[in-house]
């Protein structure tokens, strides 16, 4: 049951340095610890799962590491960056998303326990995942990253402002996002499959900014047609799908 939650207390110390390293104006290395405790925090999960090494307590440390790593640390580090040129408004965008984030966490935790829902809808989430979110929303960094000309000047802290809210208010949507997680590779796919995640991967490590930067667009675009397979799916197993189910 150590190594679990050793993980998780990495993952705890990388979204942390990753706020020093923001208010040292060390914004590149900020985002990269940022993201390395989102990695770290995804996969101490399966750890336990894999060791057969589950427990309570270790439910207990994921979620906490959850709410620092989704929720605090992106949020003051685009604010560092960013937010705080827009005064006020920038620091409740920065609390709205982390209240956002805390609040999706909590939301999911619920609904894992829940038995009462068809087999079919626990293939998609209800709102952005709280990891999703906390990589779409420090977007202006990848941005002025890239070396586009772009700067963190006051006009475009009040943009950058406005998404934050904007990602703030996925989080809490009813919006059914596709999980992928009943996705199965046929056998005679599985070597394409691989390559492409290696190649995905070879292009983060390459060009950084760029791939994220892509990714966060590719995402942005694949939720409508999440919210319409969602429906689509609910016609033919002859459910009722509220307006609010779906955004």
């Amino acid at each position: 049951m150590v190594l679990p939650n050793l993980v998780t207390v990495l993952a705890i110390c990388a979204g942390l340095s990753g706020i020093r390293f923001a208010f040292e104006n060390r914004f590149e290395i900020a985002v990269v610890m940022v993201l390395l405790a989102a990695f770290l925090d995804g996969i101490d999960g399966r750890l336990a799962r894999m060791l057969k090494a589950t427990s309570k307590f270790g439910a207990q440390m994921d979620s906490l590491a959850d709410i620092v790593n989704f929720g605090v640390a992106p949020a003051l580090v685009l604010y560092a960056f960013l937010l705080d040129r827009a005064g006020s408004p920038g620091w409740i965008a920065a609390l709205l998303f982390t209240i956002a984030c805390g609040m999706r966490l909590a939301r999911f935790n619920v609904l894992a326990d829940d038995t009462d829902q068809p087999a079919w809808q626990t293939e998609y989430f209800v709102g952005v995942p709280a990891p999703a979110g906390a990589v779409l929303v420090m977007l202006p960094l990848y941005l002025y990253f890239l070396r586009l000309g772009l700067e963190p000047t006051r006009p475009a802290a009040f943009v950058a402002t406005g998404f934050t809210v904007l990602i703030a208010f996925l989080l809490v949507s009813r919006l059914p996002v596709y999980s992928g997680k009943s996705v199965k590779v046929p056998g005679d796919r599985v070597l394409p499959v691989i390559l492409g995640v290696v190649l995905y991967i070879l292009l983060l490590m390459t060009y950084p900014w760029y791939t994220l930067t892509a990714s966060v667009g590719g995402y942005l675009l694949f939720l409508p047609f999440s919210v319409r397979a969602y429906s689509k799916r609910a016609r033919l197993e002859g459910e009722k799908v509220p307006p609010s189910d779906i955004g």
